[in-house]
């Protein structure tokens, strides 16, 4: 049977308004704008929902509010990020009870852990909970790259039902690609944003990009053409997917954080699209300022997003 988590799925962002609050009305447009650009599922409390700056009470909020928004129109896989085994089937046992259906999880971080015990990390999570697992590579953020023959050897087992590849590592990604591509039941997704052609190229099941919440058409775009073997207008499609993508570009080096200018990038093109209220992120990441906004919004209206 194949995997119904397949196509662009993007990690959703987490909207404030001025003042720092959460913005729920921002986010329900923001789902809809996903959704009606066509996207196959959404990923919520991602590294591009900024959830290790919210609190507990913030992440089950922003996925009530995903859930509700979504209704039902494409699944929704949730991050359990937490830094270890017992925090993340913690973290389970509650945003589960919200909802989702699928559970994302990173290797274990802070704790050292090495290859035996991120194995058993993922055994552990996907026994205790009901919902399909993937694992989600970000060493970036983990510290730790998830072991190739780990990966392959819990997708064989039925353990992952898919992994999340944000390591920047593209020759571990295909091998991953190769020695799963009997198991149809088994979905590897890139979330490289501006090098998804070659990922879908090499039968990746679909993107994760942060740059979907902005222009989430163009990516679904390009995954139907890639479906279609049309792989001209795949490279057009993600050449002009890698231009936009320098709005992560935008921020000033030294006032703002690599993390911070990234997703900063994103916001104020939604700001600037009349998507989302405010480009505010949360502390301690420090936003875009005037300036940099309109660097961003050159960038965006040569793209014709606005």
């Amino acid at each position: 049977m194949m995997t119904a988590f397949r196509g662009i799925v993007p990690p959703l962002l987490t909207p404030r308004t001025v003042g720092g609050e959460l913005d729920l009305d921002s986010l329900n447009r923001l789902v809809n704008h996903l959704i009606d650009g066509g996207v196959h599922g959404i990923f919520a409390l991602g590294s591009s929902g900024e959830t290790p700056y919210l609190a507990s009470a913030e992440r089950d909020r922003v996925l009530a509010a995903t859930i509700e928004a979504t209704a039902g129109r494409v699944p929704v896989m949730v991050g359990l990020n937490e830094q270890s085994t017992a925090r993340v089937l913690d973290e389970a046992d509650r945003v589960l009870a919200i909802g989702g259906d699928a559970a994302v999880v990173t290797t274990p971080y802070y704790a050292l852990s090495d290859s035996a015990e991120i194995e058993h990390h993922f055994r552990a999570v996907a026994e205790h909970v009901d919902v399909p697992v993937f694992a989600y590579d970000i060493p970036v953020r983990t510290h730790q790259k998830l072991p190739l023959d780990v990966a392959i050897r819990l997708a064989h087992d039925g353990v992952l039902a898919g992994v999340k590849d944000s390591s920047g590592d593209d020759i571990s990604f295909r091998q991953l690609l190769l020695d799963t591509k009997g198991l149809p039941e088994f979905a590897a997704f890139t979330g490289h944003e501006v090098v998804a052609d070659g990922a879908l190229l090499g039968g990746a099941a679909g993107v994760v990009p942060g740059l979907g919440n902005v222009d989430p058409a163009g990516y679904v775009r390009m995954f139907d053409a890639a479906q279609a073997g049309d792989w001209a207008t795949v490279a057009s499609e993600q050449d002009r997917l890698a231009r936009l993508f320098r709005i992560v570009l935008a921020a000033t080096p030294g006032r703002v954080s690599a993390g911070a200018a990234g997703l900063g990038g994103f916001k104020t093109a939604l700001q600037l699209m009349g998507i989302i209220e405010s480009n505010r992120m949360s502390e301690p990441l420090v936003q875009l300022d005037e300036d940099e906004t309109e660097a961003v919004r050159e960038i965006v209206t040569t793209e014709e997003l606005l």
